[in-house]
């Protein structure tokens, strides 16, 4: 039965944003901002600070007894066509900043205010307390940090310990140092014509890295402040002039005008979504991952390295494309911030890079990326389906490309479709075409290719997952763009008759046909087929089982499981409408893998993994995968009330929905596209009703299909809103109200309520 109802006038529902000013704002991040009560001696717990390029973090080193300010920066990186992206190309570390107090620091008391993006608090030494203020600029390549003495003798000053410009790999792998590797110079220290102090550091190809600073005093007479930058020039020493030019700007414009633009750009980042849920340190958690995030990328910065701009000792300097970038970019589509998709930005401008890394013979018509490249995306040669050397590690650029087909639907950018996503897709799937073998019942089957971090062997479950995704989409998109391709029988023909994922009856899919799974694997890479690929649907119940199947074997193979193992299975057990399991990997994670500050480490700074737990937080509250937008999909039977506020399906819907007492008040949905419109209502009680909202004068039409889903006609631009017929109380957008919690940072035993 198809139900038209009245537009907006008639109604009493209006939507009612308590969050809208900025004041709400505020107090309710202000409620889960990490806090220092200890001084921290090191990366994983310290306060980190960063616009996308410029970075910092804190910490009193050990060994050392005054405040460093380490600095990091996306886009200082060398640039020689020696030994790949972790040698001739790898990223550089740059040094520190310390702060030259006339006592050792023995105590701190900083907050890191996440509305603000600035640090702010007290530093104590042996010879009395100096009050700290520091950001760095959201949109000018520059740090700023205040300070002022509160009691006793204490002054400040600056100094700058460069660090030297060689390979991060090279402390782990010595002798894996390739020959031809020049060495750079040693940075140098000068003082400028003026108030500029300046670190220089050439490098060997003709490019340079320059770290200029100078000070100032506020016109209180007592507070000092700094001004840093950074700038990096590839192959030339411009580098000097940009930096130069940087501090010049900010010296012309006072601290408070400074922090004033700086804060803008925050005050605009956060409200662009909103989520809040009764479990404190997860919600946190959360949103200081929205704040990582826009503190490690930025759509005009480089691509997302395994560290993220803050460069520590790591045998991984590069962007890592088997696992790595796929999963930090994830909540950028969910929360709807494409002014971080440097992912996109990369790819749209990458094609030569690819091109060099895809082997020779197959570069007509294909393009394949290797496990680790800079922000040229040019790897070492990628390997050859049935070669062992390179490993034929093939399906990482078609996974790359799943996330810019999620940015594609977030978005529904036809432009971006077209130019790039498709384009690249079809030549990725390409790559596989050249090695498909068919056997004599006509069954299509992949050589062996490698399946990240386990083994090699034939109809590999990654690749063969990664295809099947490829060839349906490139159907879908050449449908939606009106392209009549020449390779689309051949699309459909692979789609028929592809081998089926190998698996066992006991232990779920296999990593492909020759190599089971039998010890534990951090990985999974097995599993795509299901997340984040769906192309297994678990509302089929043989393919639920399957999952399940699968996903009990990986996690009972213990010892190799790392944070990511716990992510991912978050994630799969909301797929399986399953919110306690779901939550329960996501307290491992936070129990015993993620530091005091939300970072996290295997062997070197990893930076995904933390920001995949909060798309697990997505996958429990939002789904919609399949065309269908799934509200409320897994919500643990513990948080009884959740609110989120303009949230991005697929189909560019935001969604806005309340869930109290256990039970789905409203949800509210806008449509930017004019997508169709299936909704799953999420144990919304009683029968449902659809009302227009905002300025639409057109009526909702709107059914009920046997399956339950409401299928809405919802034009671009319009938006309805959905209750059970018995709810008459206001639609409110409010944060829920949650336990204390112990805050992230270095708190000691201070407990935190939620705003």
């Amino acid at each position: 039965m198809t139900h038209t109802e009245p537009p907006r006038s008639p109604s009493p529902f209006v939507l009612e944003d308590r969050l809208e000013d900025r004041d709400g704002w505020r107090e309710f991040l202000s409620g889960l901002d990490p806090v220092w009560r200890t001084v921290p001696s090191g990366f994983h717990d310290g306060p980190f600070l960063g616009n996308g390029g410029l970075s910092v973090s804190l910490r009193v080193p050990e060994g050392s007894t005054r405040l460093h300010l380490v600095l990091g920066d996306s886009r200082v990186r060398d640039h020689q066509d020696v030994g790949g992206p972790l040698w001739g190309g790898t990223r550089l570390p740059i040094g520190s900043l310390v702060l030259q107090t006339v006592g050792e620091v023995t105590a701190v008391d900083l907050r890191l205010s996440l509305w603000n993006a600035e640090l702010t608090g007290t530093v104590t030494t042996t010879h009395g307390t100096l009050a700290v203020r520091g950001f760095v600029h959201a949109v000018m390549d520059l740090l700023v940090v205040s300070c002022r003495p509160l009691e006793g003798t204490e002054q400040a000053s600056w100094t700058f310990a460069p660090q030297p410009a060689r390979p991060p790999r090279e402390s782990f792998y010595p002798d894996q140092r390739p020959d031809g590797l020049k060495t750079n110079p040693s940075p140098t220290s000068t003082i400028a014509d003026g108030a500029d102090r300046l670190c220089t550091q050439d490098l060997a190809c003709g490019g340079r890295t320059e770290t200029r600073w100078r000070t100032r005093t506020e016109p209180d007479g007592v507070t000092a402040t700094l001004l840093c930058t950074v700038a990096h020039s590839r192959l030339e020493r411009s580098a000097s002039k940009t930096a130069a030019a940087t501090t010049a700007q900010a010296d012309r414009w006072s601290t408070e005008s400074l922090a004033a633009t700086h804060r803008s750009w925050w005050h605009a980042y956060y409200p662009q979504s909103f989520l809040s849920i009764p479990d404190g340190r997860l919600q946190s958690f959360y949103w200081l991952q929205l704040y990582k995030l826009a503190c490690a990328t930025r759509a005009d910065r480089p691509v997302l390295a395994t560290h993220g701009p803050w460069l520590e000792d790591t045998p991984w300097p590069a962007a890592w494309w088997n696992l790595n970038v796929q999963l930090a970019y994830w909540p950028l589509y969910t929360t709807g911030h494409t002014e971080l998709d440097s992912l996109r930005t990369a790819l749209e401008s990458g094609e030569a890079g690819l091109l060099a890394s895809t082997p020779s013979p197959y570069r007509a018509d294909s393009l394949v990326i290797g496990r680790s490249t800079q922000d040229d995306l040019r790897s070492e040669p990628a390997g050859v389906p049935g070669h062992p050397d390179p490993l034929p590690e093939i399906g990482n650029l078609t996974w790359a490309l799943h996330n810019a087909w999620l940015a594609y639907r977030h978005t529904m950018d036809e432009a971006y479709l077209r130019d790039t996503v498709f384009p690249l897709l079809r030549r990725a799937v390409g790559y596989y075409l050249h090695f498909l073998t068919e056997d004599d019942a006509g069954v299509l089957h992949l050589p062996p290719t490698y399946s990240p971090e386990y083994g090699t062997t034939a109809d590999c479950n990654y690749d063969l997952a990664l295809l099947h995704w490829g060839c349906r989409t490139l159907l879908d998109a050449a449908f939606r763009l009106g392209v009549t391709d020449p390779l689309a029988p051949r699309w459909r023909d692979v789609l028929d008759r592809l081998a089926p994922p190998p698996q066992d009856a006991d232990w779920g899919l296999r990593i492909g046909r020759d190599l089971r799974l039998t010890t534990s694997h951090r990985h999974y890479s097995h599993l795509l087929w299901f997340y984040p690929l769906h192309q297994l649907d678990v509302t089929d119940p043989d393919d639920r089982r399957l999952l399940e199947r699968s996903m009990d074997h990986w996690l009972g193979l213990t010892g190799e499981l790392q944070g990511y193992s716990f992510s991912g299975s978050a994630s799969m057990y909301a797929l399986l409408g399953d919110g306690d399991a779901a939550l329960r990997q996501l307290d491992v994670l936070l129990d015993d893998y993620v530091e005091p500050n939300t970072m996290y480490a295997e062997t070197g700074p990893v930076i995904e993994t933390p920001l995949s737990a909060a798309q697990s937080v997505h996958d429990m509250l939002l789904q919609s995968w399949g065309g269908v937008i799934r509200v409320f999909p897994a919500v643990p039977r513990a948080w009884a009330d959740v609110t989120v506020h303009n949230l991005v399906a697929e189909g560019a819907f935001r969604v806005s929905a309340c869930r109290r007492g256990g039970a789905t008040r409203w949800i509210r949905v806008r449509s930017e596209a004019g997508e169709p419109c299936l909704v799953a209502t999420g144990g919304l009680p009683g029968t449902r009703q659809v009302r227009a909202l905002g300025a639409t004068e057109e009526p909702i039409e709107w059914t009920r299909r046997p399956d339950g889903l409401l299928e809405i006609a919802l034009p671009a631009g319009a938006e309805c809103l959905i209750t059970s017929t018995r709810y008459r109380q206001a639609v409110t957008v409010e944060p829920v109200a949650g336990q204390s919690f112990t805050r992230w940072g270095l708190p000691g035993a201070q407990q935190a309520p939620l705003a």
